[in-house]
């Protein structure tokens, strides 16, 4: 297929009716009339050869190669914005609010920030703590962790990674050497801490090893996993935070990550941001391909 046979309109159309389902919604995000949507559409789908759309009463719904072309064409739209702004310039003295977790933006996120200032000098960022808030208008991009399923969001993987087991040095030091089952037995047996919303994980996590539940015993609660590790080296017992909370822990001379292995979740750290081409400022996507790419570079170093 030549590549003057296929308008970049009449994809930019189709992804937008894609999104609301809608010609006359489309339509209003566009400045075009219902029926130009409609013939942009139909002159897409006989350039293709296929049918995208199923014309219902009502609205339209994707017909199934409707559906799998979708993700490709709004990749390739979003590439092209940020590959534009990125070489041509944008929008100056850009800000996009952020909201992420507390425990991320401390361990992960702030580390990593100062290259992102150095590849887009003229952006900033408002950063908001909202752990257990979730996604809405007053906010360009959020950072929330759960199992992906935020609807009328683009939701995206950002990190995930095993729980694995932090404490203290010292307790890590009386153990004789042994298996992974004596040691996790004998750091567990005056109780553990424990971070709220990750109920089943040290039951998880002692099942894998073979530890008898009943040895778990929760000293204090807390609602986030930084918090967690400072109790852990206060002296209340061992607990269990994704690897990527762990930065400190590995540089630091009084806790230790005594079991290598940790515990699989279903849980992970996503990135969400508006459906809508409206709210899809070249700033955000900006932001968001930067995010992924260093989400990217930490998996590929383990």
């Amino acid at each position: 297929m030549m590549r003057s046979h296929l308008p970049l309109q009449w994809l930019r159309t189709y992804e937008t009716a894609a999104r609301h389902r809608n010609f006359s919604a489309a339509a209003a995000e566009l400045g075009l009339t219902p029926a130009a949507v409609s013939h942009q559409i139909r002159s897409l789908e006989g350039e293709l050869g296929f049918k995208l759309f199923e014309r219902l009463a009502r609205r339209v719904e994707l017909t199934e190669i409707g559906q799998a072309y979708l993700p490709s064409v709004t990749k390739a739209l979003d590439d092209l914005l940020i590959s534009t702004v990125s070489l041509f310039g944008g929008e100056r003295e850009a800000q996009i609010t952020l909201r992420a977790p507390i425990t991320l933006t401390g361990s992960w996120l702030a580390p990593r920030l100062h290259r992102f200032y150095a590849a887009f000098p003229d952006i900033r960022l408002r950063l908001l703590a909202g752990g257990w808030i979730g996604p809405g208008v007053a906010t360009d991009v959020d950072i929330q962790f759960g199992t992906g399923n935020w609807p009328g969001f683009d939701v995206t993987l950002l990190l995930k990674a095993q729980s694995i087991m932090i404490a203290r040095r010292d307790a890590v030091a009386v153990v004789p050497q042994a298996d992974d089952r004596t040691m996790i037995e004998a750091l567990i047996r005056k109780g553990v801490v424990h971070v709220m919303g990750s109920e089943n994980r040290w039951v998880a996590f002692a099942r894998k090893f073979g530890v008898s539940e009943d040895l778990i015993k929760v000293n204090v609660t807390t609602d986030n996993s930084i918090s967690a590790i400072d109790l852990t080296r206060a002296g209340f017992g061992p607990c269990l935070v994704q690897k990527y909370y762990a930065r400190s822990v590995f540089e630091s001379d009084d806790l230790a990550v005594p079991i290598a292995e940790g515990v699989d979740i279903e849980e992970a750290q996503y990135v969400l941001t508006s459906k809508s081409a409206q709210k899809k400022k070249p700033a955000i996507m900006l932001f968001r391909k930067w995010l992924l790419e260093e989400a990217g570079a930490y998996n590929a170093a383990g």
